[in-house]
């Protein structure tokens, strides 16, 4: 009869160490088992050499592209499930003998010394491609679903994954606090080896964001630890789970109260710890640690203002760590320090004076230190001189896009004069030869001159020696190029990064991974932009951009195209696998990630160019993406300024989501096609993304202007549109159909406006398209370029009006069938826009102004809706005759609205709006203006309002004769 034990003991005296592979056909062909051959062996310590050695060959050999490279992967596939199963069992029962614990302890001590393999390869340095790295990548890569899925108890697994995270966390703790405190910089995520991070993201599957936090709370309260594994541990969660931020704030807040509680030192250095290392991912994930210093300590609230004895902890700590930290968490401390009561006012001045010292001696000073410094990112300090030149052109560009000196600059200008005077003006006032139209550090010049910021004499040499500069123009030519190759590695890397984040939409869903290489991307976008932990904050309240001629240095520009790119790439490569409602939070990521004080700017005026400017050329792919982009930065809204729109028009405020809506214009038949394509690609994709979510959401992620816009163009280019729905569409948005590579608009168009969805939609009053609506967007269209022919859109105009607007109820936009109601509503939007046109065309011939674009075609609906007021049948009056006819009535109510004064602005205004009404009263017939509107017996001219207005208001209108309230009485 076949003995397994004896089979064993007879190949184990034949010989000492068998081959893995014949070892693992026994064990899968029920010969003999794995376990079997295992305990047989009476020397533990040469079975784990011999499995350790044999599985680092087994690793390498998985990594070189071999046929038997399925066998290699099954082998080890089944011996890490073997070793797992039985190490990491619970036994709930005494065992019977003591094999099994022989096994377990077998089991545990393999695995054991393959992770010590792996952390000390990486430890020591690892070249890529070479044998030892090759193992440790296989070895890492066993940490997955693939291998352990097919285990039935899922306890065994995790129970390996927090043992594995644990042994990683102590692995040769020799490091001290001390040299966390000055090192912790270089173990940022991105700094951190790939396989170290991709190990820590492949344990993160197993445990949740709350079991890895209290996992990590309990190592670090029972063991010594390796202080850089448990700090790049943190970096790898708060940047690859979406959960960590409030999670770790959460703990260190627990941290804080517990060290303040007893004065416990070890939790007040864990807490600080882990705060900066979050703190060094940027803004995007995580606070800076400059907000959390000051949230934290800043206010009576602080766990330090309980008493003397919790100020004394406090300050003794931050004492402590002045030798090894970083001057910026220094300059901090200083700049935001803790909010301390008078009477002990001593503590804060002897740590502020212990700060400066120290600060001295590293040859950093709080008077020298930049005005656009990364307190937070603990980075190299650079010299005042270099920081100046940063600091002038982050100066610049904050000017640029609020048209103010930024703050930073005043208040250095007092506060830090030293550093101003030195430092900051010497670098702005750079001799350069200065172009013919001020640029904005001209600009930025001059305003702080007026304000009496810069010396005269020191201004009058700047201008010298800009003047001497001009006559030396042609030995600077090549300054440009210069420049450019500058740029080109960040750009390149930058480029590199953004590829590389294009192959994990392969699988949108992995948050962690998509995150991960997001983190590289910041850190590229950082360098090519010189940005700093304060691009996380806006200095104002408004970004400020001009619409009509959008502008960008060439270095901003490149760094927009690529980042907008990237985003339409990665939305077409996502939707090839998963349509936007299970795509996994990639994009809203993305989104935040443009969203700081100097990138948003860059990435507005970008779209500003493209969509208003370039969009007819823009292809299916770039419409798809950045009206994509449009629907997740409205979803920014409470989190960003308004932007304020610069043009020669009135200034004004939108919000995100209005201003990215009023950059489609219609003025054309390409326009108009495109704003039909955007609308119908943004429309689509956010009922597609918020398909399960309820009303109140879809309507906060929708622009009310952007569905206005599309309603518009879609009744005005489309008649199918324009009769009752038969039957709505309960199939879900086209967004599907508009990723095909022939997508017909039109259809797709056609589609969303049956949907279901969105008809229920367009229930809300806020997204109803109302008569003056549809008029102001009507008066865009210039009928020399519109693709509606003269006959076509009469045809339009007049279902618009007397079939649409004019039978529907006010609540829903319409006019009640009152004809009356009609007419002043157009007359009131008449004049808005000549108004408005006249300011954004600076025009001082208001003839031309009042007879350009659509306006020609709408006044001639006034002049049909007008003549049928007065001979049509009679329709409710809403207005008694003594209150005078439609048009007098709109004219008192403006010119009451008007500002009074006699000022030289109040007087110009009312002239402007005098004028629109000439030209109103001199286009319509006289018997409109002196007759009674629907009156059924011919009655008796009542020319008395018309006199009224021609007396008080119009007489000395314009500079000719014709121009005078004379020429509408011969009218």
């Amino acid at each position: 009869m076949f003995s397994r034990f004896s089979f064993c003991q007879e190949l184990w005296e034949v010989q000492n160490f068998l081959l893995l592979e014949a070892v693992w056909h026994l064990h899968v062909q029920n010969i003999v088992s794995l376990q079997e051959l295992l305990e047989s062996h009476a020397d533990t310590q040469a079975i784990v050499a011999w499995l350790f050695r044999d599985l680092c060959l087994l690793c390498e050999q998985m990594e070189v592209s071999t046929q038997h490279t399925d066998i290699a992967q099954a082998m080890l596939s089944d011996f890490v499930q073997l070793f797992v199963l039985r190490g990491f069992q619970q036994i709930s029962e005494p065992r019977r003998n003591m094999e099994p614990e022989r096994m377990a302890q077998l089991a545990v001590a393999v695995l054991r010394r393959m992770l010590i393999f792996a952390l000390e390869a990486l430890a020591t340095g690892l070249q890529d491609e070479s044998p030892v790295y090759k193992a440790v990548k296989c070895w890492f890569g066993m940490f997955c679903g693939h291998t352990f899925g097919r285990m039935i108890s899922t306890d065994c697994p995790k129970r390996f994954f927090s043992h594995t995270l644990t042994q990683v966390l102590t692995h040769k703790p020799v490091l001290k606090v001390s040299d966390a405190v000055r090192l912790q910089r270089d173990w940022s995520f991105a700094k951190t080896h790939p396989l170290l991070s991709s190990l820590y993201r492949r344990l993160f599957v197993m445990l949740s964001p709350e079991e890895l936090i209290g996992h990590l709370e309990e190592v670090l309260g029972t063991h010594e630890v390796n202080w850089q594994h448990v700090l790049s541990c943190v970096s790898t969660l708060v940047i690859c789970s979406s959960e960590a931020q409030q999670l770790v704030q959460d703990w260190v807040t627990r941290l804080l109260a517990r060290a303040f509680e007893s004065c416990d030192l070890d939790s007040m250095v864990t807490a600080f710890l882990v705060v900066r290392q979050a703190a060094l991912e940027g803004p995007s994930v995580f606070p800076s640690y400059a907000d959390w210093f000051q949230a934290s300590f800043g206010s009576t609230r602080g766990f330090h203002s309980g008493s003397k004895k919790t100020l004394v902890f406090l300050f003794k700590f931050l004492s402590d760590l002045v030798p090894f930290e970083a001057p910026r968490y220094m300059q901090v401390h200083i700049l935001y320090p803790p909010l301390v009561p008078s009477k002990y006012r001593s503590l804060l001045t002897d740590y502020v004076t212990l700060a400066k010292t120290r600060l001295a001696d590293l040859k950093v000073s709080v008077e020298n230190m930049g005005l656009y410094e990364d307190l937070s990112s603990a980075k190299d300090v650079t010299e005042p001189h270099s920081q100046a030149h940063q600091d002038v052109e982050k100066a610049i560009a904050v000017f640029e896009h609020t048209g103010k000196v930024p703050v930073a600059v005043m208040e250095a200008s007092i506060f830090r004069r030293p550093y101003y005077m030195s430092h900051f003006l010497p670098a702005l006032l750079t001799p350069r030869v200065l172009p013919r139209t001020p640029d904005s550090r001209a600009a930025l010049i001059e305003s702080l001159r007026r304000a009496d910021k810069i010396p005269p004499s020191l201004y009058s040499t700047y201008c010298q020696a800009c003047s001497s500069a001009a006559e030396k123009k042609p030995e600077n030519a090549a300054l440009g190029t210069k420049t450019e190759a500058i740029c080109v590695e960040p750009l390149g890397l930058l480029a590199a990064a953004l590829r590389e984040l294009r192959t994990t939409m392969t699988d949108p869903t992995q948050y962690d991974v998509f995150s991960a290489q997001m983190a590289v991307v910041s850190e590229r976008l950082s360098s090519a932009l010189g940005l700093g932990e304060e691009d996380g904050s806006f200095e104002e309240s408004q970004v400020q951009l001009n619409i009509f001629s959008p502008e960008l240095e060439p270095q901003d520009h490149q760094v927009a195209d690529l980042l907008l790119t990237s985003f339409c790439q990665n939305l077409i490569v996502a939707s090839g696998f998963a349509p936007p409602d299970r795509q996994g939070p990639w994009a809203a990521h993305f989104v935040t990630s443009l969203c700081g004080r100097r990138l948003l700017p860059i990435v507005l005026t970008r779209l500003c160019q493209l969509l208003r400017h370039q969009g007819p050329s823009l292809s299916a792919c770039h419409v798809l993406g950045l009206a994509a982009l449009v629907i997740h930065l409205g979803e920014r809204r409470p989190a960003v300024p308004e932007v304020h729109v610069a043009s020669p028009a009135p200034v004004k405020s939108l919000p995100l989501p209005e201003f990215l809506s009023s950059l489609l214009t219609l003025r054309t038949a390409e326009a108009s096609l495109f704003c039909l394509k955007f609308c119908t690609a943004a429309i689509s994709y956010s009922l597609c993304k918020s398909s399960s979510q309820s009303k109140d959401i879809l309507c906060s992620c929708l622009s009310p202007a952007l569905m206005k816009k599309f309603q518009f163009i879609l009744f005005r280019l489309l008649s199918e549109a324009r009769g009752p729905l038969s039957q709505e569409d309960t199939a879900g948005p086209p967004w599907k159909l508009l990723c095909l590579p022939s997508a017909d608009w039109q259809r797709a168009a056609l589609c969303l406006w049956k949907q279901r969805t969105f008809q229920e939609l367009l229930q809300e009053k806020e997204f109803h398209l109302t008569y003056r609506d549809w008029l102001q967007l009507e008066l865009e269209i210039q009928p020399e370029f519109d693709s509606l022919s003269d006959m076509e859109r009469w045809d339009f105009h007049q279902w618009a009006i007397h079939e649409h607007f004019l039978l529907k109820p006010s609540e829903a936009g319409g006019c009640d069938g009152d004809m009356q109601t009609a007419c002043t509503i157009l007359v009131d939007v008449l004049i808005d826009f000549c108004q408005s046109l006249r300011s954004y065309n600076c025009l001082e011939n208001s003839d031309l102004v009042l007879s350009c674009t659509g306006n020609r075609d709408i006044f001639s609906r006034l002049q049909d809706m007008a003549a049928d007021l007065e001979q049509g049948p009679v329709a409710p009056q809403r207005c008694s005759p003594s209150q005078g006819h439609f048009l007098f009535r709109v004219f008192r109510r403006r010119l009451q609205a008007l500002a009074s004064g006699w000022d030289v602005a109040a007087r110009l205004q009312r002239q402007q709006e005098l004028l629109v009404y000439r030209w109103i009263l001199l286009g319509l017939p006289p018997s409109i203006l002196v007759g009674s509107p629907q009156c059924k017996q011919p009655a008796t001219p009542d020319c008395t309002e018309f006199f009224h207005l021609v007396n008080s208001e119009l007489v000395g209108v314009g500079q000719q004769p014709q121009d005078t309230g004379m020429g509408l009485v011969y009218h």
